[in-house]
């Protein structure tokens, strides 16, 4: 604010602001009899609790970059802990981390004790995901795995998603809320004595019995005569003996196709993640009700996982992505052009680009996987979702430039979604292909059909 004893000598000399004294000029001073917030929306608010405004207003979006910091570790540490773990012990353990510090949140003293919290909440958050997702694609059988794999988890996801702002409407102090959004946590006990272990994983650790257990009482609850013997020792032992090579994460540099084919990935999916969180952060900014606006942006994403389903289904993987994209970012380029006593049309192209990211978001999952070989499969769709943490994590920024210019996260997010619309065209395409098995195998990039694979 400007000084309060400067502001009252100029008026009792009679100066005008703005004719006689210009205001850019005149000294500011902290507010030092501190600050009064608005209850019409929120009733309590970390930035209401600890003041994140004037010099601190940068401490809001840091403690949501931090969960995404955390979800960033967990990609790192939840995979290796599942492998030597077991799928159904890492997941029940991290559903407990992320419970029981999304609870200890709620008696935060300060917004340093309450960030920490929130990325050690954000790495059980993303190791629990993770852990569902491969032990739901290893025990469920070929029919039901694609359903559960894209439209299963997407979309009880953005149901999840849509319960948000529902909760959030009826309950408007932040520690309620938080533990309104944290006693569902303790639902998944009992689910305990009812999800098996994945018996594949077992067979790899060599818990052939274990694993035979769990097979023989699916059959019996599903009515089907098992077979007398379901693993031959002979066979496994001769599985469990073979010598495979070993391939580390410099295997995905090591041809230049390869190496073309990991960086147009990390580009992607790094774009692709600023341009979905940064919408999904930046609903309170939208004109209109934020409930409504968050809600709708959820609602959203429940049509573009069935389309996205269909189009992996029956349609060209690089054309449908780049349509995906050449669409999320061109409605969001637009929406500075609408002028400004047409809300509603800025929030409606606001939902469109939001779907056709999410579309992209959604496809570019499998698509990454059918280009990788399986030797590096697990590394390459590692790598570029370690990307997509980091867009996530510079995400909150782009939402938070939207408090100085109203337009400038839309211009960024969808300049850059358009320009990723274009990479994408360069991928090869993979629809209708076998899935490589050796970098050998792998299909070339745009521009390489021609060109022998050499070393890089």
């Amino acid at each position: 604010r400007y000084r309060l004893d400067v502001l009252v000598n100029l008026s009792a000399l009679g100066l005008r602001p703005g004719i006689d004294v210009q205001l850019a000029e005149l000294e500011q001073e902290p507010c030092l009899d501190g600050w009064e917030y608005s209850r019409d929306v929120y009733r309590s608010t970390i930035v209401t609790e600890w003041n994140l405004v004037c010099d601190n207003d940068w401490k809001g979006p840091m403690s949501t970059s931090l969960f995404f910091v955390g979800v960033l570790l967990g990609s790192f540490i939840s995979g290796q802990l599942s492998d030597k773990f077991g799928r159904k012990n890492v997941l029940f353990s991290t559903l407990a981390m992320q419970t029981i510090f999304s609870f200890v949140q709620i008696f935060s003293t300060s917004w340093e004790m309450f960030s920490v919290f929130f990325l050690l909440v954000g790495m059980g958050q993303i190791s629990n995901y993770v852990a569902a997702f491969v032990l739901g694609t290893e025990i469920l059988g070929k029919s039901i795995r694609l359903l559960f794999c894209t439209l299963g988890v997407c979309i009880f996801y953005a149901f999840g998603y849509m319960l948000l702002p529902l909760f959030a409407y009826f309950i408007r102090d932040w520690r309620l809320l938080l533990l309104a959004l944290t006693l569902p946590g303790l639902l998944f006990i009992p689910l305990w004595w009812i999800i098996p272990e994945s018996p594949r994983w077992l067979i790899s650790r060599g818990r052939f019995q274990e694993a035979e257990d769990i097979i023989r009482k699916a059959a019996k609850i599903n009515e089907v005569t098992a077979p007398d013997v379901i693993f031959d020792p002979s066979e496994l032992q001769d599985l469990s003996s073979q010598g495979q090579q070993t391939y580390t994460i410099l295997d995905l540099i090591r041809t230049r196709n390869i190496l073309t084919i990991t960086i147009m990935s990390v580009i992607l999916w790094m774009i692709i993640s600023v341009g979905y969180f940064g919408l999904s952060l930046d609903t309170p900014n939208l004109h209109g009700d934020v409930y409504v606006n968050c809600f709708l942006s959820a609602m959203i994403e429940v049509p573009a996982y069935i389309i996205s389903w269909l189009l992996l289904r029956n349609l060209p993987r690089r054309y449908s992505m780049a349509a995906a994209l050449f669409l999320g970012g061109c409605v969001l380029l637009f929406i500075q052009l609408v002028p400004s006593h047409i809300r509603a049309l800025s929030i409606l192209l606001v939902m469109l680009g939001k779907f056709g990211i999410t579309s992209a978001f959604s496809m570019v999952y499998v698509y990454t996987a059918e280009l990788y070989p399986t030797v590096v499969r697990n590394m390459g769709v590692g790598a570029s979702s370690m990307a997509s943490r980091l867009g996530s994590i510079l995400s909150p920024y782009f939402a938070y430039l939207g408090a100085y210019d109203r337009f400038l996260p839309y211009i960024l997010m969808g300049s850059l979604t358009v320009l990723s619309g274009i990479l994408t065209l360069f991928l090869p395409e993979s629809y209708g292909m076998p899935l490589p098995d050796t970098i050998e195998q792998m299909l070339l990039v745009k521009g390489m059909q021609n060109q022998q694979k050499k070393g890089f």
